[in-house]
């Protein structure tokens, strides 16, 4: 065992492998920093836009609007261009508050409709089908027993 010890050693006062030897744990060393250098950047990375998501959460919640009957009812009156402090026609019922589609129950002169909201903003009376071919306003027409008359 001695005489494998001072084989090494012998070996490795040798000029020759002392610099191969420097160069080796050199390269190993750089190799090493670099790879702890990408470790740091990519986890500020990953931490910058986990927290850029969160931000995007967190603003998606807060600009998350609820139809409320007075909304609804600017929006209704808006798209009729009937005046706000005393409209034609009057939002009855939201049925269903929905961000991207609301239906809601509408009533002029004593007549009530079923009217659709899409995106908070754009308003339509006409009929609503499914990707089915289902009348969606006839349903809830049935559904809240509302005369059909003359639309």
């Amino acid at each position: 065992m001695s005489m494998k010890i001072s084989v090494i050693i012998k070996k490795l006062s040798n000029p020759r492998i002392r610099r191969r030897l420097k160069i080796g744990l050199s390269v190993y060393g750089v190799v090493i920093i670099i790879g702890l250098l990408f470790k740091v950047v990519y986890d500020i990375g990953y931490f910058n836009a986990q927290s850029l998501k969160d931000d995007k959460n967190a603003e998606q919640l807060i600009t998350h609007q609820v139809l409320t009957m007075e909304s609804a009812q600017r929006i209704v009156s808006g798209a009729l261009k009937e005046d706000p402090m005393n409209p034609k026609t009057i939002v009855v019922q939201i049925i269903d508050n929905n961000q991207k589609l609301s239906s809601i129950i509408i009533e002029n002169n004593q007549q009530r409709k079923i009217a659709w909201i899409i995106d908070m903003r754009l308003f339509f009376t006409n009929d609503l089908f499914n990707y089915e071919g289902y009348n969606l306003t006839e349903g809830i027409e049935h559904q809240h027993n509302i005369n059909r008359g003359d639309h």
